[in-house]
């Protein structure tokens, strides 16, 4: 019907609108209310793609479900037209990181590319996490120190309450008059980046961060 245009945080975004109309439903409020929150969810789903086609405005909307099966057929429904992390070599990792002649890498066969957002892992030895993300086809790479937290809190990336770390990272921005400048940034980051992308709905901060750190815009 139509080419996968469905990112992973904008599924994830769908699936909270949905568990926000089902907790709706429990509560048993009046036809009208339980409406308008169901036209609000549909709302700001379809406010995601601006650009949607017909056939994509009609898979994504959620005004004809009524019960918890609907709801979850819906999901399955959409699950075709995710679109996928781009595929990545180990190869295209290391040239991210040219002065890393140890780089850490994960096992590429075992990473679900379908329900990513952002690629990254962790290095327990060094207390080093690594960030990849996407940028419009562009594949963009970063490093930092992982500084562990005794309190839970919420993530700067999914905006969600949990596990977390200070994520720490030195800017690639030069000021020409001073070879020796550097700017570091930080933030606090989910722990288990795999929860963070199961939560993330929205990428504007992440992007930001990962601009920020490569000291230029993409």
């Amino acid at each position: 019907m139509t080419e996968q245009f469905i990112k992973n945080e904008q599924l994830n975004f769908i699936k909270k609108q949905i568990a926000i109309i089902k907790d709706s439903a429990n509560k048993n409020l009046p036809k009208t209310v339980l409406a308008a929150v169901i036209d609000l969810a549909n709302a700001k789903i379809l406010n995601l793609f601006p650009q949607a086609s017909l056939d994509q405005q009609e898979l994504l909307d959620i005004t004809k479900w009524k019960t918890k099966e609907d709801y979850e057929r819906y999901v399955e429904e959409l699950s075709p037209f995710l679109l996928s992390f781009p595929p990545i070599t180990e190869q295209q990792l290391k040239k991210l990181f040219p002065k890393q002649k140890k780089l850490k890498l994960p096992d590429l066969t075992s990473i679900n590319h379908d329900k990513l957002t952002y690629l990254s892992w962790n290095n327990l030895k060094s207390n080093k996490k690594v960030i990849i993300y996407n940028f419009e086809g562009k594949l963009v790479g970063i490093e930092g120190k992982m500084t562990p937290t005794s309190k839970k809190n919420i993530c700067s990336f999914c905006n969600c309450f949990g596990e977390v770390a200070y994520f720490s990272t030195v800017t690639k921005e030069k000021k020409p008059k001073n070879a020796d400048y550097y700017k570091a940034i930080g933030n606090l980051i989910c722990t288990d980046s795999n929860e963070c992308n199961e939560n993330i709905t929205n990428t504007e901060y992440l992007r930001e961060f990962l601009q920020l750190a490569e000291g230029r815009l993409y």
